[in-house]
């Protein structure tokens, strides 16, 4: 039905959760759909982490000023532990495996589509946060190179409901012949028949 596919569970890490600038307050909510796909799926589970530079003069052109007004958030300034999954998550490490990025598509330097290229990846399905910025990054890179992708809609979380309805409402009003928009236990249903 989906072909060989992978889950990639966006950027489920600590300084999202916990008491930061950046907490996502839905986190919570989702995280036990997403730890559902994880727990039945493991081996087909990426975990992708978005890590910010140690300090804001590390980082070039626009993500220089992006991290100068976030210099909370930079490794000089929030605990290297903060970077991490959520532990709940972390305990499928391995079989899951990790992706670091640095920018909000895990796309740009080769790496990740290049890994599932080698194993004939066709179908990514796609949970985490946030669903305006990165998850939106994340599923706009899998369109773009091909992949037919699917998001779960009650497994992504935004800071804001408008912009995580809006990005929900453009992705599947917009890319209907290469994404589909369903809820998790549809998706596990599916793959489990």
């Amino acid at each position: 039905m989906y072909g060989e596919w992978r889950h990639i569970c966006v950027d489920m890490q600590r300084m999202f959760a916990e008491d930061t600038p950046w907490k996502v307050a839905w986190m919570e909510r989702v995280s036990s759909e997403v730890l559902e796909v994880v727990g039945r799926h493991p081996e087909r589970t990426i975990f992708s982490r978005f890590l910010p530079p140690a300090r804001a003069t590390d980082a070039t052109g626009m993500w220089r000023n992006y991290y100068e007004k976030w210099w909370m958030m930079t490794a000089e300034h929030l605990p290297g532990e903060m970077y991490g999954l959520l532990p709940e998550l972390a305990a499928f490490t391995p079989p899951a495996i990790l992706f670091d990025k640095r920018t909000y598509s895990p796309w740009i330097d080769g790496r990740l589509h290049a890994y599932l290229k080698g194993h004939d990846v066709e179908t990514l399905v796609i949970t985490g946060g946030e669903t305006d910025v990165c998850v939106l990054a994340t599923a706009l890179g899998a369109i773009d190179l091909g992949y037919r992708a699917i998001i779960l809609a009650d497994a992504v979380c935004s800071g804001t409901d408008e912009t995580h309805d809006a990005s929900l409402k453009l992705l599947e009003s917009r890319f209907t012949a290469q994404l589909e928009v369903m809820l998790t236990e549809a998706f596990l249903s599916s793959v489990a028949a």
